[in-house]
């Protein structure tokens, strides 16, 4: 898996280290005096840095990495840019050196119940849920559920949960709006397709296009789903590893559910008694 990441990101760096430094920079709105200030360099440095009359050294990549934010894989990328092997390794969440981190996940899952909660990748790919997921996505297009299951596509499919989506114009805004911030921050064509994708579903004939008023307090946009048993409501929270050294960590985040009214909590401790 490691071999296979170093190629990868060696056949992704046709672009010397300079562009690439400049790039991010730009993507993060940041002028060459900011960065500088920032990284506690002069700005002529830099200035020769990003335009490759100076070769950075490995910790000068690695401390402008951490300066710009950059995601961890593209840390690889530029290391590789520079000249140098990548430091970040990818491993698979049920490799050894991650038991722990796989137990963590499904301590937080688990304990999440009755109510939903599951792990996902940088592109949206489902890696892992807890069974209180299962009663909400009954009914939608087998094909949806065929691994890698990207929860973006599920959600916003016309043959998936959107048409159960009582408020599905603002959550449809939402969602595309926290996809295009991820796009922002990582700069992944992956990503960049997801959205064109989700935005070429568009949203029915009579529903809102953006958000329509919003019924939890006005502090958070529900996730409002019809089914058998009523309109169950939701709010969600995102929990994402701290100061993680593996990719594959530093791209997982944990996205649970909590319910937003009483009849979603006793919906859901109902079907909690159905699946124990």
């Amino acid at each position: 898996m490691w071999r296979m990441t170093q190629i990868t990101a060696v056949a992704a760096t046709a672009r010397p280290v300079g562009a690439l430094l400049r790039e991010w920079r730009q993507r993060r709105r940041l002028s060459q005096l900011d960065l500088a200030c920032e990284a506690e360099i002069s700005t002529k440095h830099l200035s020769f840095l990003e335009t490759g009359r100076s070769v950075p050294s490995r910790d000068m990549v690695l401390h402008l990495a951490e300066q710009l934010d950059v995601p961890l894989r593209a840390r690889n990328v530029l290391l590789n840019a520079a000249g140098y092997a990548p430091v970040f390794p990818e491993r698979p969440l049920d490799h050894a050196a991650l038991v722990a981190a796989r137990e963590a996940i499904d301590l937080v899952l688990t304990g999440h119940e009755p109510h939903p909660a599951l792990a996902v990748d940088r592109h949206w790919c489902m890696a892992a849920a807890n069974r209180a997921v299962a009663p909400l996505i009954v009914g939608v297009d087998p094909a949806l559920l065929r691994p890698p299951v990207n929860v973006l596509r599920l959600g916003l499919h016309p043959s998936g949960l959107a048409p159960r989506t009582i408020n599905l114009g603002e959550w449809r805004a939402h969602l595309l709006d926290r996809l295009r911030q991820q796009i922002d921050v990582s700069g992944d064509k992956v990503l960049v397709d997801l959205l064109a994708e989700l935005r070429g579903y568009g949203v029915p004939a009579g529903v809102a296009p953006h958000a329509a008023n919003r019924d939890f307090a006005n502090v958070a946009v529900p996730f409002r789903l019809a089914t058998d048993t009523g309109v169950l409501s939701f709010f969600s929270t995102t929990t994402v590893f701290g100061t993680p050294v593996d990719i594959t960590l530093s791209e997982l985040a944990l996205e649970c559910f909590f319910p937003a009214d009483r009849a979603t909590a006793e919906a859901m401790r109902r079907f909690a008694s159905e699946y124990a």
